[in-house]
């Protein structure tokens, strides 16, 4: 393997601030004003997973440890693993809501989780095979997408490239890749300006977005992305998930028109008690609030690994709302004034992340997110949730 770069950005750090100023009636009450410092240094590879992640995956999985090894061979005989895999570039993806119209959704989602799995597959196993078949799946797209339509291209375009920038990350910071200058010319070009201004949709829709912006940001080396995305990050989060330390009602994002406690219980899927640990999805389903979480754990652990760790800004949430759907996914009835006392489809894989951050670098106590873990291992596949017990499991890096 190539000894990795490292190289310090070279454009001046420019501060995003939000300043808008909501009238809003008590109890409505806007995110507190994030603070953040960029990273000088950017670190590679830098998205998600980390040099010495890997290292440690590769370690266990060598060694035919459990829970790793039993997830990598998941991962290896996963189709998106196959060496006789053919990608399916277009110019234009068309994606209409719920992927109606599908014209190229699905091919570049699979795409660029097949271009992850075999980035990891070549990182552990060493098999030159699977790091052409990333570079092969990465190059078709940046040698042929121009651009994403239709009323889904934001969220397409977050969930592709939020995978795309941890294969490239990989592959660039290990193997030979003549074509990595081009692929980041995609990612500014077609991607970010996409995903770059989020979305006041439902946050996960958002939260996937500033994920692929801050990914982008690292694999570019971007300062002023990576410092945008981080503060509306840190203004989203609050207003995604509830604690009873906001008042009697959710904190708003500042860049929201949410302007009255009536628009934001019907933003909150109609939910008018607030809980700890509730999210702003949660009663339309676990598996949507289930995106929102991941997306909290993944643009937190990239944080981290830069230098500038918001762990400890969105901890808190991030453990009561990972404790409070995993309680009720195991079993503990609902009360009835939440959600009507049920709820729809399941949380899925994406667990492992927020887990060995909180509980296992950072000491947290989350014994129902634990029981939940241990009967999803090994996790495998959901959107843009990936393979995550193979890197993050009990990961001390």
């Amino acid at each position: 393997m190539r000894k990795p770069k490292r190289a310090f950005a070279n454009r001046g750090l420019v501060a995003f601030a939000t300043t808008a100023v909501l009238s809003l009636l008590p109890g409505c009450t806007p995110a507190a004003a994030p603070t953040h410092a960029a990273p000088l240094l950017f670190a590679h590879p830098g998205v998600l997973v980390s040099r010495e992640q890997l290292d440690f995956a590769k370690q266990q999985v060598a060694a035919g440890a459990q829970p790793w090894k039993g997830a990598f061979d998941q991962l290896v005989a996963s189709p998106y693993a196959a060496l006789d895999h053919a990608p399916v570039p277009r110019a234009v993806v068309d994606c209409g809501s719920y992927s109606k119209p599908d014209n190229g959704c699905t091919d570049e989602r699979k795409d660029a989780v097949s271009a992850y799995t075999d980035a990891l597959a070549w990182y552990l196993t060493g098999d030159n095979r699977y790091a052409d078949k990333a570079i092969e799946i990465m190059d078709a797209w940046s040698g042929t997408v121009t651009d994403h339509t239709n009323s889904n291209a934001p969220i397409q375009s977050g969930w592709a490239a939020s995978i795309w920038t941890r294969a490239a990350e990989i592959i660039r910071y290990s193997h030979d890749w003549p074509g990595a200058g081009r692929f980041g010319d995609m990612l500014r070009n077609v991607y970010l300006p996409k995903v770059i201004n989020g979305s006041q949709s439902n946050g996960n829709w958002e939260l996937v977005e500033l994920e692929a912006t801050l990914g982008i940001a690292v694999y570019t080396e971007d300062r002023p992305t990576w410092d945008k995305a981080v503060s509306m990050y840190l203004d989203r989060v609050p207003a995604y998930i509830y604690l009873s330390s906001d008042g009697p009602m959710p904190r708003v994002s500042a860049r929201s028109n949410l302007r009255t406690p009536e628009a934001v219980i019907k933003y909150w899927q109609n939910q008018s008690v607030f809980v700890d640990g509730l999210a702003q999805e949660t009663c339309r389903d676990f598996e949507h609030t289930g995106y929102g979480l991941s997306s909290i754990a993944h643009l937190a652990e990239t944080s981290r690994i830069q230098h500038e760790d918001l762990y400890p800004q969105v901890g808190d949430r991030l453990r009561a709302a990972f404790e409070f759907h995993a309680k009720y996914q195991l079993g503990e009835p609902l009360p009835a004034d939440i959600c009507g006392g049920k709820f729809d489809k399941k949380l899925g894989p994406i667990t492992e992340v927020a887990l060995n951050a909180l509980h296992n670098r950072m000491g947290q106590d989350l014994p129902e997110t634990q029981r939940l873990t241990d009967q999803l291992r090994p996790e495998g596949v959901l959107m843009f949730s990936l393979w995550e017990t193979l890197t993050h499991a009990q990961n001390p890096n």
